[in-house]
């Protein structure tokens, strides 16, 4: 049989499929979580929001004065509350199967160097939009901002932490403005500069992050080097230049590193992942995946997808962040 017979029995067949509700959580799930931000533990998730959950905070002040024989209220209690209300989104993809077949027929056969794929191509399908979609989410999360062009689905992080420095609600003296781009020769300085106005009662915790973007990472791994911005100097960790590093954690300062893959270049935060929150409704009604075989409606090899789902970030308390811009 030749090739291009191949490609016709296989575009033959109709693949047609649905998921809706709970059964579409899944390829869902595999979509929005997959973000690397997500996937390494950055942030915590709050899977099953139906419509939007209240984050609240509860922080006291001193509690522990004088003993005596009366109740006398030494302290005073600060409850803040925050919205988390995922955004409704969707995946409207028309493709065609000669594009997908080629692959798919070899993943199926075994030929995927070691890569196991689903043997539907109808799931074969789902998998290709899902990688899309959780890289998508992973910008989103950062740097999402609804008020500009096309790709922005919700507003990140990045500019909600920024509507709280204007708003006064993270402390001046933890909002700093670097005013310079971070390079190998100064990005020791700048990490050091963010984690020095870590509020003291944060220093310390177990799921306390500095997030950096890709390129800072690379620039401190540079810089511990020792090979800084011009190639030359000593050779750094344990005199192995950059092989020091072999994608293990990195710290700075007692305080962990956490690679935020959208997060911009320039720009870094300090905050507890409990303090960070993704949110969606892996569970809703309203969620749906299907895959639809248009060769019985108009005789065509193409494809549609449609994936409908929700999601959103949010921050709890802006006191306990550290913003450098």
């Amino acid at each position: 049989m030749s090739k291009l017979n191949e490609v016709k029995l296989a575009t033959a067949t109709n693949i047609t499929t649905t998921y809706a509700g709970e059964f579409a959580g899944e390829y869902i799930a595999a979509a929005l979580l997959s973000a690397s931000t997500i996937d390494d533990g950055g942030l915590t998730v709050k899977a099953n929001i139906s419509f939007k959950e209240v984050i609240k905070k509860l922080a006291t002040g001193a509690l522990v004065g004088p003993a005596g024989c009366d109740f006398a209220p030494n302290s005073s209690v600060t409850l803040t509350e925050r919205i988390l209300q995922p955004v409704e989104l969707q995946v409207n993809l028309q493709l065609c199967k000669y594009d997908f077949v080629n692959d798919w027929e070899s993943q199926s056969m075994g030929y995927g160097l070691g890569q196991t794929l689903p043997p539907k191509f109808a799931d074969f399908m789902i998998a290709h939009v899902a990688s899309e979609v959780a890289q998508n989410t992973e910008f989103n999360i950062w740097q999402g901002d609804t008020a500009a062009a096309s790709n922005n689905s919700f507003d990140g992080f990045e500019k909600l932490i920024a509507a709280a420095v204007v708003a006064g609600d993270i402390p001046a003296g933890q909002a700093i403005g670097g005013g310079v781009a971070l390079t190998a020769a100064n990005i020791i300085e700048k990490l050091s500069d963010a984690v020095e106005v870590i509020p003291a009662a944060l220093y310390g915790k177990e799921d306390l992050f500095l997030y950096i973007g890709s390129k800072a990472a690379k620039l401190y791994v540079q810089a511990l080097g020792g090979f800084a911005a011009n190639g030359l100097g000593a050779n750094g960790v344990n005199g192995m230049g950059t092989q020091w590093w072999n994608n293990g954690s990195l710290t700075v300062n007692g305080v962990k590193i956490f690679v935020a893959q959208g997060l911009s270049d320039n720009k870094m935060y300090a905050a507890q992942r409990s303090n960070l929150y993704f949110g969606t409704g892996l569970l809703n009604d309203t969620n749906s995946v299907k895959v639809l075989d248009m060769a019985d409606l108009d005789a065509s090899n193409n494809v549609r997808m449609v994936m409908r789902f929700t999601s959103s970030v949010q921050f709890g308390i802006a006191s306990d962040i550290v913003s450098y811009t």
